[in-house]
Parts: C-alpha cells; sequence; structure tokens
C-alpha cells in the first residue's frame, strides 16, 4: 500500500488488488509466466500483448482527437501523435517513449498498443504524446536519446495549439524508451540539458545500465545500439550519471522483468538516494512483468497510473 514518508515515497502494490482487469483465466496464465519470464521473452511478450488486446481495444475513446504521424524529425520515424481531451485547456502534457530492445518496437505496435498508455492519459485531462524513435541500425547510441530531445522541442513549440500547457511536460520511458528518457534527463555528455518545461519522468521497466551479459537475452541488440565495445558501457548508461541532474524521478519495475532491468531499477534508486538524501518515487507492481507493466493501461486496472498522477501532481 502507498506510504508517505518525509524523504519520498516507496509503494509497493497489494498483489491482490492487481491483474484484477484480465478474466480469471488469463490471470493465472500471467502468473504462470512470471517465474520463467526471461526464458522466452519475445515469445511470453506477444503472449501478454493478445491477452490485454480485446480489453484496451473496448475502452471508451469517446471525447479524444488523436492526430497521427506528426513529424518532429526528417526521418520516417521520427513522428509523434497526439491524443487531446474535448476540454483539454493549458493542460498537463504526458509524452510516452515506447520499447522495444533498440532494436524494434513501435508507438502503436498493434493499433492498440500503445496507444492504450496515450488513450488512458488522455481520459484523465491530459495532452498525451505517443512519439516513436528511430531504432539501433539507423541512430545508434545517442539516437534515441536525441530523437527524445528533438520531439520534447516539438512538443513545446506546438502543444499549445492542442490544448497543452507547453510549460508542464512530462516524460514517461518503458524499457530502451525509459534509457532514451533517463539518458535524455541525466547524461551531461549529450551537448544539452533537458529542457526546463519537463518537470519530471517516469522509468518504467527501463534499461538504466548496458550489458551483454551471458544471462541478457537482449545482449545483442544492445551491442546494436551501445557499440561493440563493451568498455564503453558504463560511459553510456543513465546509472553513472544519476547524481548529475536534479529532475523529480519515479522508477516503476515489474516483479517479472527481463533478466537484470529490477536490479538497475534498484540500483538507479539507490545512486539517487545518495545524491539526493531522499527516497525518490518507487514501485514493484507485482504479479505484473515487463510487457504487462505497460499493456494493462486503459484496460481497467488503474494502480500504476494513478500513482503516476499523483506523482505528476506533486511537481
Amino acid at each position: 500500500m502507498p506510504s508517505n514518508e518525509e524523504n519520498g515515497e516507496v509503494t509497493m502494490i497489494d498483489p491482490m488488488r492487481t491483474l484484477g482487469s484480465l478474466p480469471p483465466e488469463h490471470a493465472a496464465e500471467l502468473v504462470r509466466l512470471g517465474p520463467v519470464w526471461g526464458t522466452n521473452i519475445n515469445g511470453f511478450r506477444a503472449r501478454v500483448v493478445e491477452m490485454y488486446t480485446p480489453l484496451v481495444a473496448a475502452a471508451p475513446k469517446d471525447g479524444i482527437a488523436v492526430s497521427r504521424d506528426l513529424s518532429y524529425g526528417a526521418s520516417a520515424r521520427q513522428v509523434l501523435d497526439v491524443f487531446q481531451p474535448a476540454d483539454a485547456r493549458n493542460a498537463d502534457v504526458v509524452v510516452f517513449v515506447h520499447g522495444g530492445a533498440f532494436i524494434r518496437g513501435s508507438k502503436s505496435a498493434n493499433g492498440h498498443i500503445y496507444d492504450n498508455v496515450s488513450y488512458w492519459f488522455a481520459r484523465q485531462g491530459m495532452v498525451a504524446v505517443n512519439m516513436e524513435y528511430r531504432l539501433a541500425a539507423e541512430a545508434p547510441f545517442p539516437g534515441g536519446t536525441d530523437d527524445v530531445a528533438a520531439a520534447v522541442q516539438w512538443v513545446a513549440r506546438n502543444i499549445a495549439g492542442y490544448g497543452g500547457n507547453p510549460a508542464r511536460i512530462f516524460l514517461i520511458g518503458h524499457s530502451a524508451g525509459g534509457t532514451h528518457v533517463a539518458s535524455y534527463c541525466f547524461d551531461p555528455h549529450r551537448g544539452y540539458r533537458a529542457d526546463p518545461a519537463v518537470k519530471g519522468a517516469v522509468l518504467v521497466s527501463a534499461r538504466l545500465k548496458a550489458d551483454v551479459l551471458p544471462g541478457n537475452p537482449n545482449a545483442k541488440a544492445v551491442a546494436a545500439y551501445f557499440g561493440e565495445d563493451a568498455a564503453r558501457y558504463e560511459a553510456c548508461s543513465p546509472i553513472g550519471y544519476a547524481a548529475r541532474s536534479d529532475m523529480p524521478v519515479m522508477i516503476a519495475i515489474a516483479e517479472y522483468e527481463n533478466p537484470y532491468l529490477d536490479l538497475y531499477g534498484v540500483e538507479f534508486c539507490q545512486r539517487l538516494c545518495e545524491a539526493r538524501g531522499k527516497v525518490p518515487r518507487f514501485i514493484q507492481l507485482t504479479r505484473h512483468n515487463h510487457t504487462s507493466i505497460v499493456a494493462h493501461f486503459d484496460s481497467g486496472e488503474e494502480l500504476l497510473g494513478r500513482e503516476i498522477l499523483d506523482f505528476f501532481a506533486g511537481l
């Protein structure tokens, strides 16, 4: 249950309140997949998307205007979608950056995932932006970070026309998208600082340390983005720069993560504690896995979403 502490907040989600949006047989299947998640992450990811797609497809979408494939750069992948509530007037803005292990993924993988994240936040009154970015083959490190910077610049210049407040922008990054968001916010070597309009960031199941360890099933994808020289990984990893920014950060991990990502999330949190002398907002979403932690948005389960909104409201 949520706890409010003087130096920050750490939330442990009650497992009996999660997965409530899934049919019982699918919830049971998700629980069974958890302990073996790392043995077949691509196959299990497809199954989780299959489970949640009917739920998010059925969620109400009335009153939300969606502007698709707006260009923020020259590449075909440098596009974003804006989800605008009908009554949006100077509303807070949230930008979601999807995952895909640096080598795959899209902002709308099957027409519903990851639109579900933006639809849910738009229904809460925010103007939501779902961005796509260049993949490793086209733009190796720090290309994804550069794309987050370019998208934020586009939002700051244009979002008022969609009812958003260009002075209150929040970032959410999942998996590789979390890497790009964290690098944008923390890495001092990128040649720019985060736009002052960015008031906070949420790192969801983010890869905060580059590695090609034998237990990492995405080791080849990490090398495709960060390069083959593992000696450079420490200098490229957001975890090395946790002390270099005072950006408000919330960290979310699933109980069943892609190997090492939960450990890196905890380590990043610890480094923030040491640098700031207080605990950042931190959540472990029990029973969920690396994919369901975002696929469940707009499915009827709202625990993580409400926690994120509470984090935003305090900034």
